[in-house]
């Protein structure tokens, strides 16, 4: 089968900060239009927040599912027979995106409802959003509808019903934290119900086999096949800088938030320029950040200050696409010290095709990628609650923070080390992480899942597993 294929991508958006699956889903649709193949992108919740281009169809798509109308109707039975009107008010973008720089403010039993309502749809609490998103897509079927993410697995039952023959692929993206901080009793029944319609989906992809192994063992029994397929960028506009003159840079680029180490971060940084004396190093901290995080960053730049680091120290938040790539080349080294079981993480990806050695957490994916690369540095990661040499009376480096900033230090003081890695990184990028690599993977699971059916489908391998150690 090498017929073009029609590919719709379901995608949650944020409406004020970016995302790595919205990006991810972005560059994958533009990557398979590219290749010949009728593609659609369809915002889901809120409109979609990308730091470059959205695939130019989805300017003109509504959002489906739009979580106004989805937070009324789950409270309110009212608001489940609306006219048509209101929700069309309630769904325009500068209304959900006004909302979206809020959404800190929901409750985590709001969030426990509404994702057990999403897995239990055939209760009808939205059976009105469902007729909306199946009259759309009945006007050009697609042969693969894409989920982006598995809480979305309430969808495929009533999608297949409604759709007959569109087969279905569902894709992991790092969904057992937010599901594990769900209050009781919702925690264990969205569980338990995930782990019942994930196995309605035609096929299933984990950007990571780290990610794959979580997953099984956290739906098992182990009868689950979930194709690994890692997450790539669009390479175009990440250039690497050919000499870099100046203090070295140490860059962070993530969601500015504690779970992402942006604290390990900064107590590194303070430990780096006062325990162990580095002269001169900066930092250089990037991302999205929403009114929730404006606490924590106030609170690290305090930090920064009393240790008298403010002017080494730079903040930026939200940044366009071509700014995160001036950010990125212009690093020594890079690092997100995550605290918890990453997925996968696109900001390693884009440092490295800027040509920057990374220096992540010996945990979660990062061994995977570092290991594919063949490149890179891995940190023991020890507990971030440990105590260590103090970075002031106040707030004591964690020994993750101490082993980081342990870790620039061999680096920064081996310039010709850091140069070859620089090179290597970027290569890596371009065998490995190109949009054109996932763009082939994924299309070689949906040619299977459309000639084989989901049954007989063998688990797809992960090209580069033998790749050469990496640099420690």
């Amino acid at each position: 089968m090498n017929r073009p294929l029609k590919i719709a991508f379901l995608t949650p958006g944020t409406g004020g900060w970016y995302c790595g699956a919205c990006m991810r889903d972005n560059a994958l649709a533009k990557g398979l239009l590219g290749a010949g193949h009728e593609v659609s992108l369809l915002p889901m919740y809120l409109p979609l927040q990308l730091d470059e281009d959205v695939l130019a169809s989805t300017r003109a798509m509504p959002v489906f599912f739009g979580g106004i109308n989805v937070f009324l109707q789950q409270k309110f039975p009212w608001f489940r027979r609306s006219p048509g009107w209101f929700d069309r008010w309630l769904n325009t973008p500068r209304l959900l995106r006004g909302v979206a720089r809020h959404s800190h403010m929901t409750s985590a039993r709001d969030q426990g409802e509404l994702t057990l309502a999403m897995l239990r749809l055939e209760d009808d609490r939205f059976a009105k959003e469902l007729d909306k998103l199946c009259n759309w897509l009945q006007l050009d079927p697609p042969d693969i509808l894409c989920l982006s993410t598995v809480l979305q697995a309430g969808l495929i039952r009533e999608l297949k019903r409604r759709l007959g023959a569109v087969k279905v692929i569902c894709c992991f993206q790092g969904e057992d934290s937010f599901l594990d901080g769900l209050p009781d009793p919702y925690r264990d029944e969205c569980w338990r119900d995930l782990a019942l319609r994930v196995r309605e989906a035609d096929a299933l992809i984990s950007p990571s086999a780290f990610y794959a192994d979580l997953m099984q063992q956290r739906l098992g029994p182990n009868d689950l096949t979930i194709h690994v397929i890692p997450n790539g960028i669009d390479l175009a506009g990440y250039v690497p800088q050919a000499s870099k003159t100046g203090p070295p840079v140490i860059g962070y680029l993530a969601r500015m938030c504690r779970e992402k180490g942006l604290e390990v971060m900064v107590d590194a940084f303070i430990y780096l320029r006062g325990v162990l004396g580095h002269p001169d190093a900066r930092l250089h901290l990037a991302g999205a950040a929403t009114a929730g995080n404006h606490v924590l960053i106030a609170e690290l730049q305090q930090r920064l200050a009393v240790a008298g680091l403010t002017d080494q120290a730079c903040w930026q938040t939200n940044i366009s696409r071509v700014d995160k790539a001036a950010m990125l080349a212009g690093l020594s080294v890079f690092s997100v010290p995550a605290l918890y079981p990453e997925a996968f993480g696109l900001y390693v990806i884009e440092a490295m095709a800027c040509g920057v050695p990374v220096v992540l957490p010996a945990s979660a994916s990062f061994p995977e990628i570092i290991a594919r690369a063949g490149v890179g540095v891995l940190v023991p990661s020890r507990g971030s609650g440990a105590p260590g040499n103090s970075v002031s009376s106040a707030h004591p480096a964690s020994l993750d923070a101490i082993a980081l900033a342990h870790a620039w230090q061999g680096l920064l003081g081996q310039p010709g080390k850091l140069g070859a890695m620089a090179a290597a990184s970027r290569r890596a990028a371009e065998q490995f992480y190109d949009v054109s690599v996932m763009r082939d993977g994924f299309l070689a699971l949906a040619r299977q899942v459309l000639t084989s059916g989901a049954d007989t489908l063998p688990a797809a391998p992960v090209s580069g597993q033998d790749s050469p150690s990496p640099s420690t």
